[in-house]
């Protein structure tokens, strides 16, 4: 990667208009936040409408946001960040600054795909959490898969954790850090393994279910647990992993996004693919009863190294890097293989 001095050649401040689907998505404020560090001025515009609604968002909706992104973008702004496929278009409605498109994985999959992949094309830059998704793209895109605050997301003491949050009888915890209702996240699945664990142990095993809690309350509940489980369907590259990785919390995971890659090295970890194999590796992993060596893995994914990354591909779509490298060249310690 380039080094910081070689960053700081640039006009300040940059400003920069990023459209997203969710606007309180904890990895993209972060980012924004880090960002700001770094002299760039963000305004975040999200698609109107309910997402959580029976129905979700309309293609009125966004209809309506490309004409709010056109109304928004006057000359002050340098560029446009999409974050996700399906606020592309709104980007790409104007062609006055530079578009960089950030893939999260999910729009990689399933009917939305085709269009993540014909935008990727007409954008200056594309980012992408992983080596996998990238190969399912026809353009270069730059790997960078969002960064873990590792002040925030470390060890704590168990047992002040399981006070904090209120875990304190006899039994296992197992974190399921997403809502149900998220079809991609296969909760059911989940609801399954635990079943089956749980019928091998005298004491209980429960699912614990957590979301919509503030972002900075995560690691007291991964401190508190014995074992986060993944049961997704497609994924780019998991927060959730990652930060259970960094606070040490074994992973137990179906193969998806980069999922495999990030867990090589890390014991207790497993991914498996059929429920029998899910099964046995959780009980594995709760009679165990050892943390994680995930922390040492996520090292290269701190937040200040990805941000750096993230500012090095607007550097790339301004133009203003003096000697422009080959775009894999620039995250390329990014990735894990």
């Amino acid at each position: 990667m380039a080094n910081k001095a070689a960053t700081m050649r640039r006009r300040s401040p940059m400003r920069v208009l990023t459209l997203t689907t969710n606007e309180e998505a904890p990895f993209m404020t972060q980012q924004i936040e880090a960002l700001s560090d770094r002299g760039v001025e963000t305004t975040v515009l999200a698609v109107p409408g309910d997402p959580t609604s029976t129905g979700g968002r309309s293609p009125v909706d966004y209809l309506r946001f490309l004409t709010h992104v056109r109304n928004t973008l006057d000359p002050s702004y340098d560029l446009v960040h999409a974050h996700y496929g399906l606020v592309a278009p709104a980007a790409l409605c104007q062609r006055r600054v530079p578009v960089v498109l950030s893939l999260w994985g999910s729009d990689l999959n399933g009917s939305i795909a085709p269009l993540s992949r014909v935008c990727a094309r007409h954008c200056e830059e594309v980012i992408v959490m992983s080596s996998t998704m990238a190969r399912e793209l026809d353009v270069d895109a730059h790997v960078v898969p969002d960064g873990i605050d590792l002040s925030t997301f470390a060890p704590r003491d168990r047992d002040e954790a399981r006070s904090a949050v209120g875990w304190t009888e006899p039994g296992y915890d197992v974190l399921f850090p997403y809502a149900p209702s998220r079809s991609v996240k296969n909760y059911p699945r989940a609801e399954r393994i635990v079943e089956t664990v749980g019928d091998r142990f005298r004491e209980p095993v429960r699912l614990r279910t957590i979301s919509g809690v503030p972002h900075d309350r995560m690691p007291t509940y991964m401190a508190a647990a014995d074992a986060l489980l993944l049961t997704s369907r497609s994924e780019g590259s998991p927060n959730a992993v990652k930060e259970a990785m960094a606070c040490e919390l074994p992973v137990v995971s179906t193969p998806v996004g980069d999922v495999p890659s990030r867990l090589a090295d890390v014991e207790p970890a497993v991914v498996a693919e059929s429920d029998r194999a899910l099964s046995n590796g959780l009980e594995e992993v709760l009679r165990s009863d050892r943390r994680s060596n995930g922390r040492r893995a996520v090292q290269s994914l701190s937040l200040d190294r990805t941000t750096d990354a993230v500012y090095e591909v607007y550097l790339r779509a301004l133009g203003t890097r003096e000697s422009p490298s080959d775009r894999n060249a620039v995250t390329a310690d990014m990735r894990h293989e």
